[in-house]
């Protein structure tokens, strides 16, 4: 689901945003209708990674960053160990340690 690059620029885009509706959206998307805009949030929203309010006669979009936390965590901890070092170096860096030879 998130191996599509529409669905990972929109919820880049409600993050940026924190409230989109699909017009608004689909302003992003020229190459795209607002119902193809609405069958990606459809998606998203079935993995409860956005949450949508109505207002008035729309829909405002939002990432529901609890979710997409749990929902990545577990991956990105596979990562962390190729993290650690790079990030210990980085934080000796910042603080005025000499970099390792």
């Amino acid at each position: 689901m998130l191996a599509d690059p529409t669905r990972r620029r929109i919820l880049d885009l409600l993050a940026e945003h924190d409230t989109l509706s699909v017009g608004q959206l689909a302003g992003y998307f020229p190459e795209l209708v607002a119902s193809g805009i609405s069958k990606h949030l459809m998606v998203l929203r079935a993995a409860a990674l956005v949450g949508a309010t109505r207002q008035g006669r729309k829909r405002l979009y939002r990432v529901e960053p609890d979710v997409l936390a749990t929902a990545l965590l577990p991956w990105l901890a596979r990562y962390a160990p190729y993290w650690s070092g790079a990030l210990e170096r980085l934080r000796g860096l910042a603080e005025g340690e000499e970099p390792p030879k």
